[in-house]
C-alpha cells in the first residue's frame, strides 16, 4: 500500500510571488520537497528568475516563469488599484494557459499576495490551497479584509501560526473551519557550533533578514551604538539584502552607520544563502522586527544555531520562540531596550550559552522539516479525489 499522500501520478502546480531564498521561499522548498518525495509531479510558477529557481530544479520540480500581479500596500490607492486591475488582466491568459497545460490535481498558492491564482484555479475547477505567511493584525480592518477577501474562494488554507489564523478569522470568521495551523519546518545546521565559553573582546551581534524598515535593521544599528556608548565593545554583522525598489533603505542604513559613529563595527554581507557560518561566529542574534510578523524563521534559525537572541514583542515572534529560555523580548522600536536585552544576556553569558544549547535540542524536534513535510503532504493530498 502506498504511503499517505503518495503521488501515484498526481500533479501539483505551486505558485509563488518571488524567486529569492528568504523565509517563505525556504518554506516553499520544503513543500515542494514533500510532494516530490511522495511521487508528485510538481511545477512551480515564479514571476521572474532568481536564486530560488536552481534550488527548485535541484529538488526535482520544473519551473515556469509566468507574470503574476502581487498585492502590495499601493493597491489601496486609486492609482495602485488601477495598476493591479491592468496587471491582472494581462496575466490572466498566461496563468490560465499554464493551468490548462499542467492539468494539476491541486493548485498551491504560497502566500496571500497572489490572489489571481486562487481565482484562476477555482474558475478552472481545481482545488486551491493557500499557504498563508502573513498576519498584519495591527493594520486597519479595511486593509485586512481587502487582503483576506480572495481567500474566501480557496478550498483550504494553511496558516503558519495560531496568530496568522487568528488574524484571518478576525477578517472573515468563516475562514476558520477551513484553516489548518502547520508550523514551518526549519532546517538547522548539521551540528550547531557551541557558543563561546566566554565573551573575550567584542560581543558579536548578528542580524539576518530583509533590509526593510519593518525588519528593524536600523534599530539593530542604533542598539549597537547604544552599547558602545555605554562602554560595551560590540560589532554587528548584517546579513540580507533589500527588495527591488527598496535600495534607498539600504543606502539609508549605510548613512546611519556613519551618523552613529559605528562604521568600524558594522559589516554588510548582502544576501547569503547559507547563514550557518555567520551564525557560528555570532554571540547574540537580533530579531528587531517593527511590524507584525506571522511567525519568525530568523528567530528559529537562531535557536537552532544554539545562539541566545533578542526579539521584539511582536505576536508571531513571541509564538515562535515560546518556551525557549535563551530568548529576551523587548518592545519594538526601542533601540535602548534592545541594547538592554543584549546587555542582560552578556552579563549572564555562561547561563544563556547553556540555555541556548538546550533550546537548540528542543527546536530540532519542534520545527523538524520532516514533521512539516508530513503534515503539509497530508493536507494537500486530502484535497484530491481518490
Amino acid at each position: 500500500m502506498p504511503p499517505v499522500g503518495s503521488g501515484s501520478g498526481r500533479r501539483a502546480l505551486v505558485v509563488h510571488p518571488g524567486a529569492d531564498l528568504y523565509g517563505s521561499d525556504r518554506v516553499l522548498l520544503e513543500t515542494v520537497g514533500a510532494l516530490v518525495e511522495a511521487g508528485w509531479a510538481v511545477t512551480v510558477s515564479v514571476p521572474a528568475a532568481g536564486p530560488l529557481v536552481a534550488v527548485l530544479v535541484h529538488r526535482g520540480a520544473s519551473v515556469q516563469v509566468c507574470p503574476t500581479p502581487v498585492l502590495r500596500k499601493s493597491v489601496l490607492s486609486p492609482r495602485g488599484a488601477l495598476r493591479l486591475v491592468g496587471d491582472t488582466a494581462r496575466a490572466i491568459p498566461s496563468g490560465a494557459a499554464l493551468i490548462r497545460r499542467c492539468q494539476p490535481d491541486v493548485v498551491i498558492a504560497n502566500t496571500i499576495t497572489i490572489p489571481l491564482w486562487t481565482l484562476l484555479g477555482r474558475m478552472l475547477r481545481r482545488p486551491v490551497l493557500v499557504h498563508v505567511h502573513e498576519a498584519e493584525g495591527s493594520v486597519s480592518m479595511v486593509r485586512q479584509r481587502v487582503m483576506a477577501a480572495p481567500l474566501l474562494l480557496a478550498t483550504a488554507l494553511v496558516a503558519n501560526s495560531r496568530w496568522t489564523r487568528d488574524v484571518l478569522t478576525r477578517s472573515f470568521a468563516r475562514l476558520g473551519p477551513r484553516t489548518s495551523v502547520i508550523y514551518n519546518g526549519v532546517a538547522g545546521p548539521a551540528s550547531p557550533v557551541p557558543p563561546r565559553p566566554a565573551i573575550q573582546g567584542s560581543a558579536r551581534l548578528l542580524f539576518v533578514g530583509r533590509l526593510s524598515p519593518r525588519k528593524g535593521p536600523a534599530i539593530a544599528i542604533q542598539a549597537l551604538a547604544h552599547l558602545r556608548r555605554r562602554g560595551t565593545p560590540a560589532s554587528l554583522d548584517v546579513v540580507g539584502d533589500s527588495f527591488a525598489g527598496y535600495e534607498w533603505f539600504a543606502d539609508e542604513l549605510r548613512r546611519l552607520v556613519q551618523l552613529e559613529g559605528v562604521a568600524d563595527a558594522v559589516r554588510f554581507h548582502g544576501f547569503v544563502s547559507d547563514i550557518w557560518r555567520q551564525m557560528a561566529q555570532a554571540d547574540v542574534v537580533l530579531v528587531p522586527s517593527q511590524a507584525d510578523e506571522s511567525f519568525g524563521n530568523s528567530a528559529i534559525e537562531a535557536v537552532l544555531g544554539a545562539r541566545p537572541l533578542v526579539v521584539t514583542q511582536i505576536q508571531g515572534l513571541l509564538e515562535a520562540t515560546e518556551g525557549f529560555a535563551a530568548v529576551k523580548s523587548v518592545p519594538p522600536g526601542d533601540a535602548d531596550a534592545l541594547a538592554g536585552g543584549i546587555d542582560e544576556i552578556l552579563s549572564e553569558w555562561s547561563r544563556f550559552a547553556e540555555l541556548a544549547e538546550r533550546d537548540a535540542r528542543i527546536a530540532v524536534e519542534r520545527f523538524a522539516p520532516a514533521r512539516y513535510r508530513r503534515d503539509m503532504l497530508a493536507r494537500v493530498a486530502g484535497l484530491v479525489r481518490p
